[in-house]
């Protein structure tokens, strides 16, 4: 009997050594895992914002690209802006000087007697050189650029040897610059420059030219025009025109 109650209370002791042993496994237990799931949760985390911070990336990269276009439109677009500015102030000035040089001609005219036609030739009227001019110069007046320039042209072709002839290449280019045909009114300037450099209109032409030159893209090109310009007539008003837009073209890079 008193062997059973022996065992019975080692039985006992062992027991109550062991239990908190066993506590603290299943508590190490629910600690690993709490630890496994803050763990998962945290690189989840990581892993969305890691994804979040390559999306922004990506889309600062695309928005930056887009404002480098935009920046590169703007300029181009003020640069045609700073041409067609010019060309209207200066457009209008030389109108004025012109008309009253187009009234001066036709007085001089009007005052010189008719030549007789030869046999073999037919009779010309002596006031259709002038009064084509005046046509053609009245479409440019009321803004109808492409019928201006067929008509300055016209007239180029038609009067050779007319005293018109600067300022109808003048006035053709003007024309065609202003319906965006740069090529043509790019050979109508040079062609006025190449023919009569002492024209007073010749600095305006090379002037002109520096303008076509520039809304294509040709700063290089612009830039040597320009500077032909303030080296060939200088003490015009075409050359401080010029000088001050070397200054820009300098300033822009």
């Amino acid at each position: 009997m008193q062997a059973r109650n022996g065992v019975a209370a080692a039985l006992a002791a062992l027991f109550l050594i062991a239990a908190p042993a066993r506590a603290a496994l299943f508590d190490d237990d629910i600690a690993r895992q709490r630890i496994e799931d803050l763990r998962a949760d945290t690189k989840a985390r990581i892993d969305a914002l890691t994804q979040k911070l390559e999306q922004s990336q990506r889309m600062q990269g695309d928005l930056g690209n887009q404002i480098e276009s935009l920046r590169g439109e703007i300029a181009k677009l003020r640069g045609q802006v700073e041409v067609l500015t010019y060309e209207l102030e200066a457009a209008t000035k030389r109108q004025k000087d012109f008309y009253l040089d187009l009234d001066n001609r036709l007085r001089v005219l009007e005052t010189q007697p008719a030549k007789p036609a030869a046999a073999a030739e037919p009779a010309v009227d002596p006031a259709a050189e002038p009064r084509d001019y005046e046509a053609a110069l009245n479409l440019l007046k009321g803004g109808k650029y492409p019928e201006a320039q067929v008509a300055f042209e016209n007239f180029i072709k038609a009067w050779p040897k007319s005293n018109f002839q600067p300022a109808a290449h003048y006035w053709a280019a003007s024309a065609a610059f202003q319906t965006k045909a740069y090529s043509r009114a790019a050979e109508l300037y040079q062609q006025l420059y190449a023919q009569w450099p002492a024209d007073v209109r010749a600095p305006e032409a090379l002037i002109g030219l520096a303008n076509t030159q520039q809304v294509q893209g040709d700063a290089k090109g612009a830039k040597k025009t320009l500077e032909t310009v303030v080296a060939q007539y200088p003490g015009t008003s075409s050359a401080d025109t010029a000088r001050q837009r070397l200054k820009q073209m300098a300033s822009k890079k």
